[in-house]
Protein backbone atom coordinates (compact mmCIF):
# COMPACT_ATOMS: atom_id res chain seq x y z
CA UNK A 1 0.00 0.00 0.00
CA UNK A 2 1.25 3.41 -0.72
CA UNK A 3 1.69 5.60 1.98
CA UNK A 4 -0.30 8.65 2.63
CA UNK A 5 0.94 12.17 1.89
CA UNK A 6 1.09 14.79 3.95
CA UNK A 7 -0.08 18.76 2.53
CA UNK A 8 1.11 21.87 3.73
CA UNK A 9 0.15 25.15 1.87
CA UNK A 10 1.51 28.27 3.31
CA UNK A 11 0.19 31.77 2.53
CA UNK A 12 -0.65 31.05 -0.98
CA UNK A 13 -1.68 33.84 -2.81
CA UNK A 14 -2.36 34.07 -6.81
CA UNK A 15 -3.43 36.96 -9.00
CA UNK A 16 -3.56 36.41 -12.23
CA UNK A 17 -3.38 39.83 -14.35
CA UNK A 18 -3.39 41.21 -10.82
CA UNK A 19 -6.95 39.87 -10.06
CA UNK A 20 -6.67 38.25 -6.87
CA UNK A 21 -7.64 34.86 -6.82
CA UNK A 22 -6.24 33.37 -3.21
CA UNK A 23 -5.32 35.21 -1.07
CA UNK A 24 -3.37 34.08 2.25
CA UNK A 25 -4.43 30.26 1.89
CA UNK A 26 -2.90 28.59 5.03
CA UNK A 27 -4.46 24.48 5.52
CA UNK A 28 -2.76 21.79 6.36
CA UNK A 29 -3.94 18.13 5.97
CA UNK A 30 -2.25 15.31 7.71
CA UNK A 31 -1.35 11.46 6.24
CA UNK A 32 -4.81 9.50 5.29
CA UNK A 33 -7.11 13.05 6.31
CA UNK A 34 -9.95 13.49 3.43
CA UNK A 35 -11.03 16.80 3.31
CA UNK A 36 -13.65 18.41 1.56
CA UNK A 37 -13.05 22.08 -0.14
CA UNK A 38 -16.59 23.79 -0.10
CA UNK A 39 -17.69 27.08 -0.67
CA UNK A 40 -19.84 29.33 -3.80
CA UNK A 41 -18.27 29.03 -6.91
CA UNK A 42 -15.60 31.55 -8.27
CA UNK A 43 -14.42 31.49 -4.39
CA UNK A 44 -10.89 29.68 -5.20
CA UNK A 45 -11.13 25.78 -4.62
CA UNK A 46 -10.07 25.10 -8.37
CA UNK A 47 -7.12 27.30 -8.50
CA UNK A 48 -6.41 26.30 -5.06
CA UNK A 49 -6.30 22.46 -6.16
CA UNK A 50 -4.30 23.23 -8.89
CA UNK A 51 -1.23 24.90 -6.94
CA UNK A 52 -1.67 22.22 -4.57
CA UNK A 53 -0.90 19.31 -7.83
CA UNK A 54 1.69 21.94 -9.93
CA UNK A 55 -0.84 22.92 -12.39
CA UNK A 56 0.33 26.41 -11.58
CA UNK A 57 2.63 28.32 -9.40
CA UNK A 58 1.73 31.01 -6.86
CA UNK A 59 2.55 34.32 -7.00
CA UNK A 60 3.47 34.22 -3.22
CA UNK A 61 3.94 31.15 -0.37
CA UNK A 62 4.74 27.37 -0.37
CA UNK A 63 2.87 23.91 -1.55
CA UNK A 64 4.81 21.29 0.90
CA UNK A 65 4.45 17.61 0.01
CA UNK A 66 6.11 15.51 2.55
CA UNK A 67 7.78 18.47 4.01
CA UNK A 68 9.21 19.65 0.26
CA UNK A 69 8.01 21.98 -1.73
CA UNK A 70 6.43 20.72 -4.58
CA UNK A 71 8.38 23.70 -7.11
CA UNK A 72 11.66 22.58 -6.02
CA UNK A 73 11.11 19.33 -6.52
CA UNK A 74 11.24 17.81 -10.01
CA UNK A 75 7.89 17.02 -11.30
CA UNK A 76 7.63 13.31 -12.53
CA UNK A 77 8.74 12.87 -8.75
CA UNK A 78 5.34 14.81 -7.21
CA UNK A 79 3.50 12.53 -10.09
CA UNK A 80 4.78 9.58 -8.32
CA UNK A 81 3.18 11.07 -5.27
CA UNK A 82 0.19 12.99 -6.65
CA UNK A 83 -2.48 11.72 -8.68
CA UNK A 84 -5.20 14.46 -9.54
CA UNK A 85 -8.85 13.95 -11.62
CA UNK A 86 -9.93 17.60 -12.82
CA UNK A 87 -12.63 18.95 -14.46
CA UNK A 88 -10.80 20.23 -17.84
CA UNK A 89 -9.55 16.50 -18.88
CA UNK A 90 -9.94 16.26 -23.09
CA UNK A 91 -12.94 14.70 -23.52
CA UNK A 92 -12.13 13.79 -27.59
CA UNK A 93 -9.19 11.53 -26.82
CA UNK A 94 -9.15 8.99 -29.71
CA UNK A 95 -7.52 6.74 -27.47
CA UNK A 96 -9.42 3.20 -25.66
CA UNK A 97 -10.09 3.32 -22.17
CA UNK A 98 -7.69 0.33 -21.14
CA UNK A 99 -4.88 2.68 -22.78
CA UNK A 100 -6.43 6.07 -20.34
CA UNK A 101 -6.07 3.88 -17.92
CA UNK A 102 -2.25 2.73 -18.52
CA UNK A 103 -1.36 6.16 -18.60
CA UNK A 104 -0.94 6.36 -14.51
CA UNK A 105 1.92 4.77 -14.98
CA UNK A 106 4.16 7.31 -17.07
CA UNK A 107 5.46 8.37 -13.76
CA UNK A 108 7.06 5.33 -13.31
CA UNK A 109 7.88 3.69 -17.04
CA UNK A 110 8.24 7.06 -19.20
CA UNK A 111 6.12 7.54 -21.63
CA UNK A 112 7.16 4.89 -23.71
CA UNK A 113 7.93 2.07 -21.06
CA UNK A 114 6.44 -1.56 -21.56
CA UNK A 115 3.98 -2.28 -18.69
CA UNK A 116 4.95 -5.37 -16.12
CA UNK A 117 2.29 -8.19 -15.74
CA UNK A 118 2.04 -6.59 -12.21
CA UNK A 119 1.04 -3.52 -13.42
CA UNK A 120 -1.32 -4.85 -15.91
CA UNK A 121 -2.83 -6.88 -12.79
CA UNK A 122 -2.86 -2.95 -11.33
CA UNK A 123 -5.12 -1.30 -14.09
CA UNK A 124 -7.41 -4.28 -14.29
CA UNK A 125 -8.22 -3.92 -10.77
CA UNK A 126 -8.81 -0.42 -10.89
CA UNK A 127 -10.97 -0.66 -14.08
CA UNK A 128 -13.09 -3.19 -11.71
CA UNK A 129 -13.13 -0.74 -9.31
CA UNK A 130 -14.59 1.97 -10.87
CA UNK A 131 -16.16 -0.46 -12.79
CA UNK A 132 -15.42 0.72 -15.95
CA UNK A 133 -13.78 -2.99 -17.24
CA UNK A 134 -16.79 -3.23 -19.54
CA UNK A 135 -15.52 -0.15 -21.41
CA UNK A 136 -11.94 -1.55 -21.85
CA UNK A 137 -11.91 -1.27 -25.75
CA UNK A 138 -14.46 1.91 -26.08
CA UNK A 139 -13.11 5.12 -27.33
CA UNK A 140 -12.31 7.53 -24.97
CA UNK A 141 -14.11 10.47 -26.73
CA UNK A 142 -17.61 7.81 -27.13
CA UNK A 143 -18.25 8.09 -23.42
CA UNK A 144 -20.63 10.04 -21.35
CA UNK A 145 -19.50 12.34 -19.10
CA UNK A 146 -19.97 10.17 -16.18
CA UNK A 147 -18.47 7.19 -17.80
CA UNK A 148 -14.86 9.77 -18.40
CA UNK A 149 -15.21 10.81 -14.92
CA UNK A 150 -14.86 6.84 -13.45
CA UNK A 151 -12.14 6.53 -16.07
CA UNK A 152 -9.93 9.30 -14.56
CA UNK A 153 -10.46 8.48 -11.37
CA UNK A 154 -9.21 4.33 -12.46
CA UNK A 155 -6.26 6.50 -14.26
CA UNK A 156 -5.14 8.03 -11.23
CA UNK A 157 -5.48 4.84 -8.75
CA UNK A 158 -3.29 3.25 -11.29
CA UNK A 159 -1.01 5.94 -10.38
CA UNK A 160 -1.04 4.55 -6.99
CA UNK A 161 -0.84 7.95 -5.19
CA UNK A 162 -0.06 8.96 -1.84
CA UNK A 163 -2.34 12.51 -2.15
CA UNK A 164 -5.51 12.40 -4.45
CA UNK A 165 -6.54 15.67 -5.59
CA UNK A 166 -10.62 15.70 -6.88
CA UNK A 167 -11.81 18.78 -8.53
CA UNK A 168 -15.25 18.08 -8.61
CA UNK A 169 -15.31 14.32 -8.46
CA UNK A 170 -19.06 13.63 -8.52
CA UNK A 171 -19.87 15.87 -11.71
CA UNK A 172 -21.65 13.69 -14.43
CA UNK A 173 -22.16 11.02 -11.62
CA UNK A 174 -25.80 9.56 -11.08
CA UNK A 175 -27.05 9.17 -7.29
CA UNK A 176 -25.78 5.75 -7.30
CA UNK A 177 -22.48 6.45 -8.52
CA UNK A 178 -21.99 9.42 -6.39
CA UNK A 179 -22.29 7.63 -3.60
CA UNK A 180 -19.86 4.86 -4.49
CA UNK A 181 -17.22 6.88 -5.70
CA UNK A 182 -17.40 8.54 -2.32
CA UNK A 183 -17.45 5.61 -0.65
CA UNK A 184 -14.28 4.21 -2.78
CA UNK A 185 -11.98 7.29 -1.34
CA UNK A 186 -12.96 6.02 1.50
CA UNK A 187 -11.61 2.79 1.76
CA UNK A 188 -8.60 3.99 -0.45
CA UNK A 189 -6.24 5.21 2.47
CA UNK A 190 -4.50 8.08 1.34
CA UNK A 191 -4.91 11.72 1.72
CA UNK A 192 -7.68 12.93 -0.71
CA UNK A 193 -8.24 16.75 -0.82
CA UNK A 194 -11.62 16.91 -2.70
CA UNK A 195 -13.69 19.79 -4.09
CA UNK A 196 -17.47 19.37 -3.54
CA UNK A 197 -20.66 21.24 -4.34
CA UNK A 198 -22.52 19.06 -2.80
CA UNK A 199 -22.74 19.70 1.29
CA UNK A 200 -24.82 16.93 2.42
CA UNK A 201 -22.10 14.50 0.49
CA UNK A 202 -19.04 16.20 1.36
CA UNK A 203 -20.02 16.15 5.60
CA UNK A 204 -20.57 12.58 4.71
CA UNK A 205 -17.54 11.48 3.02
CA UNK A 206 -14.94 14.00 4.57
CA UNK A 207 -13.43 14.25 7.86
CA UNK A 208 -13.33 17.57 7.95
CA UNK A 209 -14.25 20.74 5.49
CA UNK A 210 -12.73 23.47 4.67
CA UNK A 211 -15.07 26.32 3.65
CA UNK A 212 -13.69 29.09 0.79
CA UNK A 213 -15.17 32.09 -0.12
CA UNK A 214 -14.05 34.83 -2.34
CA UNK A 215 -10.03 33.65 -2.56
CA UNK A 216 -9.72 33.38 1.76
CA UNK A 217 -10.22 30.45 4.51
CA UNK A 218 -13.21 31.39 6.54
CA UNK A 219 -13.66 28.43 8.21
CA UNK A 220 -12.27 24.41 8.84
CA UNK A 221 -13.28 21.66 11.09
CA UNK A 222 -15.58 18.72 11.63
CA UNK A 223 -18.67 18.56 8.86
CA UNK A 224 -20.75 19.41 12.22
CA UNK A 225 -19.35 22.20 13.07
CA UNK A 226 -18.92 23.84 9.40
CA UNK A 227 -22.43 23.22 7.86
CA UNK A 228 -24.80 25.62 9.57
CA UNK A 229 -27.77 28.20 9.08
CA UNK A 230 -24.78 30.81 9.81
CA UNK A 231 -22.98 29.60 7.50
CA UNK A 232 -25.80 28.79 4.33
CA UNK A 233 -26.55 32.27 4.62
CA UNK A 234 -23.19 34.37 5.13
CA UNK A 235 -21.21 32.42 2.18
CA UNK A 236 -23.88 30.70 0.01
CA UNK A 237 -26.58 33.47 0.45
CA UNK A 238 -28.93 30.84 1.04
CA UNK A 239 -31.64 30.35 3.62
CA UNK A 240 -31.75 27.17 4.64
CA UNK A 241 -32.54 24.76 7.48
CA UNK A 242 -30.17 22.62 8.92
CA UNK A 243 -31.07 19.48 11.05
CA UNK A 244 -28.85 16.66 12.48
CA UNK A 245 -29.53 13.15 12.00
CA UNK A 246 -29.23 10.24 14.49
CA UNK A 247 -24.98 10.04 12.99
CA UNK A 248 -24.47 13.89 13.86
CA UNK A 249 -24.04 14.68 10.38
CA UNK A 250 -25.72 18.09 9.05
CA UNK A 251 -29.12 17.49 6.59
CA UNK A 252 -30.04 20.54 4.44
CA UNK A 253 -34.14 21.64 3.83
CA UNK A 254 -33.31 24.20 0.68
CA UNK A 255 -36.20 26.35 -0.08
CA UNK A 256 -38.14 24.87 -3.00
CA UNK A 257 -38.59 27.23 -6.18
CA UNK A 258 -42.55 28.44 -6.71
CA UNK A 259 -44.08 27.61 -10.56
CA UNK A 260 -45.61 30.59 -11.32
CA UNK A 261 -49.22 29.75 -12.07
CA UNK A 262 -50.70 30.55 -15.51
CA UNK A 263 -53.72 32.61 -15.65
CA UNK A 264 -56.78 30.84 -17.26
CA UNK A 265 -57.70 31.70 -20.23
CA UNK A 266 -61.13 33.53 -18.99
CA UNK A 267 -58.76 36.05 -17.14
CA UNK A 268 -56.75 36.75 -20.20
Amino acid sequence: MTDPAALRVENVHWAPGGKPILRGISLTVEPGEIVGLIGPNGSGKSSLLRCAYRRQRPDRGVVRLDGADVWATPAMRVARRVAAVTQDSPADLENQVEQIVALGRIPYLGALGRLSDREKELIASAMTRCEVSHLARRVYASLSGGERQRVQLARALVQEPGLLILDEPTNHLDLRHQVELLALIGELGVTVVAALHDLQLAAAACDRLVVLHDGQLVAAGAPQEIVTEQLLAEVYRVTAEVSRGADGLPRLSLPLPTKATQPSKSAR
